[in-house]
């Protein structure tokens, strides 16, 4: 079972020595992605709504350049800077997610760059 690296212009570029995502087999592995602009490289604007919208967005571009999509995803981790963003965040993740994966949620101490979420995911997609 070989190893692949994705990277796709329509995600941001990783802002350190990691991959945007791995696939091995069937599975894919994201990196956990924060609400960075594609195009400028810089923290979208807004409350925890618009971050959630722009990391799902992420992901998303991530999955497809992957052979796969948000349906493929089996598992997510979300990373809140603050607890109190849970019903926030997951008004947005619902829209994304209309057959929702597993999921666990934490509150983090700090996140890269000051985001207010950050999420990965694992995606099984068809061979």
């Amino acid at each position: 079972m070989g190893r692949e690296r994705i990277d796709t212009e329509r995600a941001p570029q990783a802002i350190g020595p990691y991959s945007q995502a791995i696939v091995s087999g069937e599975w894919i592995f994201t990196s956990g992605q924060i609400p960075l602009d594609p195009q400028t490289g810089e923290m979208v604007e807004g409350d925890v709504r618009a971050q959630t919208e722009r990391v799902l967005l992420n992901l998303e571009a991530i999955l497809e350049a992957a052979g796969a999509s948000l349906r493929d995803v089996v598992k997510t981790t979300v990373y809140l800077a603050d607890l109190n963003d849970f019903s926030a965040m997951n008004e947005v993740y619902a829209r994304f997610f209309t057959d929702p994966p597993a999921r666990s949620t934490v509150q983090v101490a700090r996140l890269p760059r000051d985001a207010r979420v950050e999420i990965e995911a694992v995606a099984k997609r068809s061979l």
